[in-house]
């Protein structure tokens, strides 16, 4: 049996990672990379992955990703994943292990194999609800609109009120290093 990995919020510069682990135990219809579906598509396909796989999500909070660091969470992920899927073979989307040893990794993997693109969708509906939510709680930073990504509008509301109570301090902003000085 194969698991496939993968994560979403990777680059964001608010809110946490997600990263998910997946071993499919039925065909589901339509996977792709998460990135190249719209947000319908995805929630769709998230229920059928839930019903038809065994699966791992782990969202680690913007503190722990801001106190740890990205490459210390995701190790941690792909070990908790490696745990609970002992009997599989592990295959990682991208060129890096981060250190664990005896998974495979793939440039890509997320639109090339079925398994590594249900986690792919599994992470990114993940941390987007988690987002949605973030939204309803903080909604003069427009989460619903860019997710926490460093898009030109979370930008905008950063300088119109501050950093938000999920922002990663440790991510350096460019558009607003200007402005700071």
């Amino acid at each position: 049996m194969l698991c496939g990995i993968d994560e979403a919020g990777r680059g964001c510069i608010a809110g946490p990672l997600a990263v998910a682990g997946c071993v499919l135990q039925g065909n589901v219809k339509g996977l792709a990379d998460s990135k190249t579906l719209t947000p319908k598509k995805r929630a769709e396909l998230f229920g059928q992955i839930t019903e038809k796989s065994l699966y791992k999500i782990l969202l680690f909070s913007h503190n722990e990703v801001d106190e740890k660091g990205l490459s210390f969470c995701l190790r941690e992920a792909i070990l908790a994943i490696k745990e609970h899927f002992a009997e599989c073979e592990i295959l990682m989307d991208g060129n890096c292990s981060f250190g664990v040893c005896g998974i495979k990794t793939m440039i890509k993997a997320d639109a090339k194999v079925s398994e590594v693109s249900a986690a792919s969708i599994l992470a990114k509906v993940t941390r987007d609800n988690y987002m949605l939510e973030m939204d309803r709680l903080y909604p003069q930073w427009q989460f619903a609109k860019h997710k926490g990504y460093g898009s030109a509008l979370h930008i905008k509301m950063i300088r119109q009120f501050g950093e938000s109570p999920i922002q990663r301090k440790s991510f350096r902003i460019k558009a607003l290093e200007a402005t700071l000085f």
